[in-house]
């Protein structure tokens, strides 16, 4: 360690020494920019300003790395490793700080901070980070060209900031590459400026005004029919009329109006262009789309993808209406949170700043009074505090669902969280925390073409796409394999493979 030591000197004077010209004048400023992460959370706003949903969610994942980065060095490490600053005779009065810190040397929290929000930004978006990178590693020298840190302690804060920044995957796994995505070409009509195309806009479902959303369409697809939803209009008779006379039928909204729009897609026999025009938009992203000219690109191009159609069907002998879902199924405490939420939307003022700050306080109510359900699954019975059906395989395996790489497997993807075992729900919270989930004792996964679900009590409530209903007493889920077509453009010639269904 003594010659550590030693080099750690040797290279901190040599710094001190050197003179490199145009530097002087911008280092110390950085590094004083980059005070208490100043610098970063002014670059996480303008990245969200931006209005570009990579941007955004770079953003946050900088910003949630920044802070884990944080806390690890500032209030953890410096107060267990105790090192001594520098001596700063060597340093030129012009470079050093104003104030001088007076905690550990070691690690540097500035580097520490840098390399975490460059790091959580690279995770989504490298485009973004290519501006922000060069920013990081220039407060990190400036540690060292400022007297306040020796070079070791810049490199172990910034290997720090790295670890914090890929720690955000245990609790928000990041979303594949684009390249990555599985999808089998379906045959779809090229509507080149749009003629053909119906589009239904349904206002509620995003925060963007209704005839901002139209203008855009418009001008992309100049021919579109775009019907915008009314305070009064009822969504399904829309879509509906929509599907009947289109040659295509377009959705601009969030998951549950996509749901709504997929059977009437497939039950007419016409292709869907999705407009991610949602709070969340989980289906579009997991296809790829991300903003508006994506799916004007495919619509424009005829280029399209098969997706399976997952159903929810009551059993004999059970009353209810025929599902469908495009995303995810489930009973026990999500439904629970949907309709708290809902209710707490439609009551309180709460309501009105959307539905995170609503999700928010009724999940806290929820997993205050939420009581487990007893299932027969397959005819085997069960008690649970939640079971989950995706529509197609999500990853990452053994963490909460993420995200889909392919849309068209024929499978559910089946999970459970039992009841039975004492503190199951904090064991559960902690095993996916910490990245132990598939090998936790209260949790059970399984991939399966069908599902049987019996015994259900009257008063039980299921969700599906972020929407919720009453479940009847015995129902059937099972899938509708390559139901439905969807406009979404390749990235390059290998993105999009040729299905059962495409000329090879």
């Amino acid at each position: 360690m003594s010659r550590l030591s030693r080099l750690d000197r040797r290279v901190f004077e040599r710094v001190a020494a050197a003179n490199v010209p145009g530097v002087q004048a911008v280092l110390p400023r950085l590094s004083h920019a980059a005070d208490h992460g100043r610098l970063w959370l002014g670059a996480a706003a303008a990245l969200a300003l931006t209005g570009d949903r990579r941007a955004r969610r770079a953003a946050v994942r900088g910003v949630a790395a920044l802070g884990i980065a944080s806390l690890t060095t500032n209030t953890v490490i410096k107060y267990v490793a105790r090192r001594h600053r520098p001596l700063i005779d060597a340093v030129p009065l012009a470079r050093r700080l104003a104030r001088q810190p007076h905690t550990s040397s070691f690690p540097s929290g500035h580097a520490a901070s840098a390399a975490a929000f460059a790091t959580g930004v690279a995770l989504e978006s490298r485009r973004h980070a290519a501006f922000v990178a060069p920013a990081a590693a220039a407060v990190a020298a400036s540690r060292v060209y400022v007297g306040v840190h020796y070079p070791g302690d810049v490199v172990a804060g910034t290997v720090l900031g790295i670890g914090a920044a890929l720690t955000t995957g245990r609790f928000w796994p990041r979303r594949p590459p684009t390249e990555q995505l599985v999808h089998h070409s379906a045959p779809a009509p090229a509507l080149p400026e749009g003629e053909g195309l119906v589009v239904v806009v349904n206002p509620g479902a995003g925060t963007e005004d209704a005839e901002v959303t139209a203008d855009r369409l418009r001008a992309l697809l100049p021919k579109a029919e775009v019907v915008r939803r009314g305070q009064d209009d009822d969504l399904a008779a829309l879509l509906a009329d929509a599907a009947g006379r289109a040659t295509a039928l377009g959705v601009c909204g969030g998951d549950g109006t996509v749901n709504a729009a997929a059977a009437h897609a497939a039950d007419h026999g016409v292709p869907l262009a999705v407009f991610p025009g949602g709070t969340l938009n989980h289906f579009a992203l997991d296809n790829g789309l991300h903003r508006y000219e994506d799916t004007a690109d495919a619509v424009r191009a005829g280029q399209a993808v098969s997706v399976d159609l997952a159903r929810i069907r009551p059993m004999a002998g059970a009353e209810g209406p025929t599902r469908h879902f495009l995303n995810t199924f489930s009973l026990g405490i999500y439904p629970d949170l949907v309709r708290a939420r809902e209710a707490l939307q439609r009551r309180s003022p709460l309501g009105r700043f959307g539905k995170w700050p609503s999700a928010a306080l009724s999940l806290a109510r929820v997993l205050r009074t939420a009581e487990p359900i007893d299932v027969e699954i397959n005819g085997r019975p069960h008690r649970l505090w939640l079971l989950f059906a995706g529509n197609g395989l999500y990853s990452p395996e053994g963490f909460a669902p993420s995200h889909r790489t392919q849309l068209d497997d024929g499978l559910l993807d089946v999970r459970t969280v039992s009841a039975d075992k004492p503190l199951a729900r904090t064991r559960v919270a902690l095993s996916a925390l910490l990245g132990t989930l598939a090998r936790s004792q209260v949790y059970a996964a399984a991939r399966l073409p069908r599902l049987r679900l019996t015994g259900l009590g009257d008063d039980r409530c299921l969700a599906y796409d972020g929407e919720a209903g009453p479940a009847p007493s015995a129902l059937l889920l099972d899938k509708r394999p390559s139901a439905l077509t969807v406009y979404r453009p390749a990235a390059d010639d290998t993105d999009i493979v040729p299905g059962p269904y495409a000329p090879l």
